[in-house]
């Protein structure tokens, strides 16, 4: 019998707590989950929105992926709290270093899935994880960056020019209603990566409550074009329920008292 595929399910896998090590002396806590019946088709090395105000790897469509896409689409989802990030799996050492000290992060989540041999890379930022993806993920390693509602705010001209450079496809999910870069505008920004590809969602917010379904379709239709979408929205075999109670009152990515770098 099919059973809806709800906020909160949690279909098969094979999840494990894994640690990071950054070129700096710091453990960062994460998980890795992989598909448990096949070779993962690609991977996802998400990087979470701004943690002073709420993000972390277990904010609300990166657990969704973990939680569905190795079973659904075969994809392989890292997840990693950057340096000073708390969340149930616990909470990484350092302090949060507004996008500078964070490039160790990066480094050290894409040298794990290197590591790992984990097959087609792409980074998945949110929010301020989008900063991060543009100012330090453009590694040989890496295929492309998936952004999802990128503000902007830390990223600077010369860190979209070394993408633009590189050729690697970036594509950005920008919500109609954003708080900060809407689609015409991100269009405008985004025209210095000529490669980009910038998608407006009608209808959508900066926090993709209610719009998590359409996100991961759009992720799945540019790492594994081979999977057939929109993903099922019910599932015919085990399934668990995961407890997001922990989460009820965090919000992410806010960024009303976080100044724009000089001349952006």
């Amino acid at each position: 019998m099919s059973t809806p595929i709800r906020a909160n399910s949690i279909l098969p896998a094979t999840r494990e707590d894994i640690e990071l090590h950054t070129a700096d002396g710091l453990t960062l806590v994460g998980e890795l989950a992989v598909p448990a019946d096949r070779p993962p088709v690609a991977t996802l090395v998400c990087l979470h929105p701004l943690p002073t105000h709420g993000g972390m790897m277990d904010s609300h469509v990166f657990r969704k992926a973990a939680w569905r896409l190795p079973a659904l689409a075969g994809v392989a989802v890292l997840r990693f709290n950057t340096r000073g990030t708390g969340s149930v799996r616990g909470t990484s050492e350092g302090a949060f270093d507004s996008a500078v000290g964070e490039r160790f992060d990066v480094a050290a989540a894409i040298e794990y899935a290197e590591f790992a041999e984990l097959p087609n890379l792409w980074l998945l930022g949110w929010s301020f994880g989008t900063d991060l993806a543009l100012k330090h993920g453009c590694d040989p390693a890496v295929t492309g960056a998936i952004l999802l509602s990128p503000p902007l705010r830390f990223s600077e001209p010369a860190d979209l020019a070394v993408w633009a450079r590189s050729g690697k496809p970036v594509t950005a999910l920008v919500p109609e209603h954003d708080d900060y870069l809407q689609p015409p505008a991100a269009a405008e920004r985004f025209a210095a990566i000529p490669q980009a590809t910038v998608i407006g969602v009608d209808g959508a917010k900066h926090l993709w409550v209610g719009d998590a379904e359409t996100v991961l379709d759009e992720v799945v239709r540019i790492v594994a074009p081979d999977v057939p979408t929109p993903l099922p929205r019910t599932w015919d075999g085990p399934m668990e329920s995961g407890d997001a109670s922990a989460y009820a009152d965090r919000t992410v990515a806010a960024f009303a008292d976080v100044p724009p770098p000089e001349g952006l």
